[in-house]
């Protein structure tokens, strides 16, 4: 099982077009200059200061204080209240979670989470990598009233979370290396995993299922399973979560077998080999 290769389906880290514009055609200059300022958002992944934002952008920041008023109008850009720093919108992420819609895995996991989440009775996500982590994009609520609450677009902890272990599992130690760094708040990342980090992560491979069992929030648990596509590379998980005290959390159990079950499948229909 490939190890080494980033995750196919991604949230984009900036709104670009799907295919570059040829050269001669004629575009709106404004558009371009105020869209460095969601590229340097999207960069960055987290709000910002105007004048940081503008600086990131190469714009002065009256130049790009306009810009961010028409933004913020159309729901591009937010502006928290306190702080005043800005960030990502509504729009952009409605935008993002439409394009990952666009990606076949994840129109065919969608009807397959409804149906684990009917027999499992428990909440059963679909997470990609996207440029903050492993990232919720579809969730289906348990349908009895004991569920645990999830929001689309939800990033994920690398090491406190099923879906976010997984997807460390099969990425390069690299950017699993960034992502913590990330995570932690450093300003640079270490060189190297720990070695019981590491253990636990190919033990995840070789499993090819994650579990958390009351590990960030006390008396709630997840497992995660991989998807991968004809190359062999993960492209998805489907993450089921549920109070610990109704998840069968064994290795070999119900909840394990079934996302396995549906995994595979998809898996297949995208390609992978038996071996994958």
């Amino acid at each position: 099982m490939p190890t080494s290769r980033r995750p196919a389906a991604s949230i984009p880290s900036s709104l670009v077009p799907a295919e570059p514009v040829a050269r001669g055609q004629r575009g709106i200059q404004s558009i371009e200059v105020g869209g460095q300022l969601l590229r340097a958002l999207a960069h960055r992944g987290q709000p910002m200061a105007l004048k940081d934002l503008a600086r990131e952008a190469g714009m002065s920041a009256a130049k790009a204080h306009p810009y961010l008023v028409s933004f913020g109008k159309l729901g591009l850009i937010g502006q928290d209240g306190a702080s005043g720093r800005y960030g990502l919108g509504p729009l952009a992420m409605q935008l993002g979670l439409i394009s990952l819609q666009q990606f076949d895995p994840v129109r065919l996991a969608t009807p397959v989470i409804a149906e684990l989440a009917r027999t499992l009775n428990l909440t059963v996500a679909i997470a990609v990598w996207g440029n903050r982590g492993a990232t919720m994009v579809r969730i289906e609520e348990a349908p009895s009233p004991v569920h645990v609450n999830m929001r689309h677009g939800t990033v994920m902890s690398l090491r406190g979370t099923a879906s976010g272990m997984l997807f460390a599992a099969h990425l390069p130690e690299s950017q699993v290396l960034e992502a913590l760094a990330h995570e932690a708040g450093a300003a640079q990342r270490p060189d190297r995993l720990e070695p019981a980090l590491t253990a636990q992560l190919a033990e995840i491979r070789r499993q090819r299922i994650s579990r958390v069992v009351d590990v960030l929030v006390p008396g709630v648990s997840a497992m995660a399973t991989p998807v991968y596509d004809e190359s062999g590379a993960m492209v998805l998980s489907l993450t089921a979560i549920g109070p610990t005290a109704m998840f069968d959390s064994r290795l070999e159990g119900t909840v394990a077998a079934a996302l396995r079950e549906s995994a595979q499948a998809l898996s297949r229909q995208l390609g992978a080999t038996a071996a994958a």
